[in-house]
C-alpha cells in the first residue's frame, strides 16, 4: 500500500498541481497539504479527499487511505475530466504575474509568470460573494521579510487592482519609486503612511505616501507554506 506522501506526490505530478492548488481544491490550508506531502500524516479526512477526487479522477478512498482502486476507471466507473485551470467558468483562474512598474507612474503592466506553477483558482461563488472580478485579480510573490510574521518572503498574495482607494489598516501592493512593495496603510496625523508589520522598525521604518507613491491594489488573500 502506498503512503499518503506518495499519493499526494503522484496527484500533484499527474495533474500539474502545486501545494497551493491542492489546498484550494481540498478546502484546507497550504500548511496542511505540506503535512500531507512531507509530514507523518497517514490518512486524510473524507471531505478533502472527495473534493480532490472530483477534480483529479482519483478515487476518494484511495486518496484518503490508499485502499481500493486508484482511479475511477479502475473500478468500472466513468473517469472525470481533469479541471481546466485556465479556462473553466466555474473556477475562474487568477494568473501569477510580475508587476512592471515605473517610478512616479500610476499605471502598471504585468508579465505572466508561468514558471511559478498553475494559476490560482476559486469557485465562482467566492468571486461573486466578495464582489471580485477575476480579470482584476493577480497573484504575485512577497519579496522580503518586511511584513513578517503575517507574510513571509516567498509567500503568494492576491492583489485586487480594482480596489486602489486607501483604507486605514489594510495591506496594499504599492508602486514605491518604481519598486513593488507590500505594506500596511496607516492614517496618522493627517497623512498616509506605508508601514511594515515586522517589529524591527529600524530595519523597516514606515514611509510617507507622497505624490509619486501609487497604490496598485489591496491584498485580499495569501498562500503560505510557513506556519
Amino acid at each position: 500500500m502506498s503512503t499518503l506522501q506518495e499519493r499526494i506526490a503522484e496527484i500533484m505530478a499527474t495533474a500539474g498541481l502545486s501545494v497551493g492548488d491542492i489546498a484550494d481544491i481540498a478546502g484546507v490550508s497550504s500548511s496542511a497539504v505540506t503535512q500531507w506531502k512531507e509530514g507523518p500524516t497517514k490518512t486524510i479526512k473524507t471531505a478533502p479527499a472527495t473534493r480532490l477526487s472530483e477534480k483529479t479522477g482519483y478515487r476518494a478512498m484511495w486518496i484518503a487511505t490508499g485502499d481500493g482502486p486508484k482511479k475511477m476507471q479502475d473500478d468500472g466507473l466513468t473517469s472525470l475530466t481533469p479541471i481546466d485551470l485556465e479556462n473553466n467558468p466555474d473556477y475562474p483562474a487568477i494568473q501569477r504575474v510580475r508587476f512592471k512598474l515605473s517610478a512616479g507612474a500610476s499605471g502598471f503592466s504585468v508579465e505572466y509568470d508561468k514558471g511559478r506553477g498553475a494559476p490560482i483558482v476559486f469557485q465562482r461563488e467566492w468571486f461573486e460573494r466578495n464582489g471580485y472580478r477575476p480579470n482584476k485579480l493577480f497573484a504575485t510573490d512577497v519579496a522580503n521579510g518586511s511584513m513578517e510574521p503575517g507574510l513571509y518572503d516567498g509567500d503568494t498574495v492576491i492583489v485586487n487592482t480594482e480596489q486602489s482607494e486607501p483604507k486605514d489598516g489594510r495591506v496594499f501592493a504599492v508602486n514605491y519609486e518604481g519598486e513593488l512593495v507590500i505594506k500596511r496603510l496607516i492614517r496618522d496625523e493627517g497623512q498616509w503612511w506605508l508601514s511594515s508589520d515586522n517589529p524591527d522598525q529600524r530595519r523597516y521604518p514606515r514611509k510617507a505616501c507622497h505624490a509619486d507613491v501609487h497604490l496598485i491594489g489591496e491584498i485580499i488573500h495569501k498562500q503560505s507554506e510557513r506556519l
